[in-house]
């Protein structure tokens, strides 16, 4: 029988370092290079992260995102959810945020039942395709005035209706909402109804009646 030490691939130091943190690290949270950069200069946690790639203790989900997949015992290694890969994209203590929209947005407030494979955050910094397995996630630069609600549920509820349309929105659809909303949510949609468009801010203010 084949003993551990005999089949663990034999690790750098930089290596080991990138990988303790991984381990220690909540499952299913994604990486970027920007998290190692206390233990090793850039290049060196390029080339520990590839080289962890290679001998098959990480998986490299897009450029510059990584993981350690959680297996499933009979689905095998699953993708990490989009939130993961969203926290990976903005970064502890970066400025760069990312605002859920269209049908995601409708999808995370109720609205729709289906995860598009196409999932596009707003984003006040550059725009940019990013490629996880079949899903393929868009970051659109906007506005500052489409950012300003950005991780608030006023935010998600905005952009849900918008992606709705007036015309498609009914009663079905305003009650799912309703539901959801908590009184810090409803006081939260009133205080941002004025970075809404007309049409939206007047059902912001319905919904956020008591």
């Amino acid at each position: 029988m084949t003993s551990r030490a005999a089949t663990t691939p034999a690790l750098a130091p930089t290596e080991a370092a990138i990988l303790g943190r991984v381990r220690r690290s909540k499952p299913g949270k994604v990486f970027k290079p920007a998290d190692f950069m206390d233990l090793a200069n850039r290049n060196a946690i390029d080339q520990g992260l590839s080289r962890l790639v290679i001998k098959g203790l990480l998986r490299r989900l897009g450029r510059g995102l990584y993981d350690r997949p959680q297996v499933h015992a009979m689905l095998g290694p699953l993708l990490p959810t989009l939130d993961a890969i969203r926290k990976a994209l903005e970064g502890k203590g970066s400025a760069l945020r990312l605002q859920p929209s269209g049908a995601y947005a409708a999808n995370l407030m109720g609205l729709s039942e289906q995860v598009p494979t196409r999932v596009v955050f707003l984003t006040d910094g550059a725009s940019r395709k990013v490629k996880v397995g079949a899903q393929e996630i868009v970051l659109r630069q906007t506005t500052p005035r489409n950012m300003a609600t950005a991780g608030r549920i006023s935010g998600l509820v905005i952009q849900a209706l918008r992606h709705l349309g007036k015309a498609h929105l009914d009663e079905g659809a305003l009650a799912t909402l309703r539901n959801r909303l908590t009184p810090k949510d409803k006081a939260c949609l009133r205080q941002d109804a004025g970075y809404a468009p007309a049409w939206i801010a007047k059902i912001l203010q319905d919904l956020a009646k008591d």
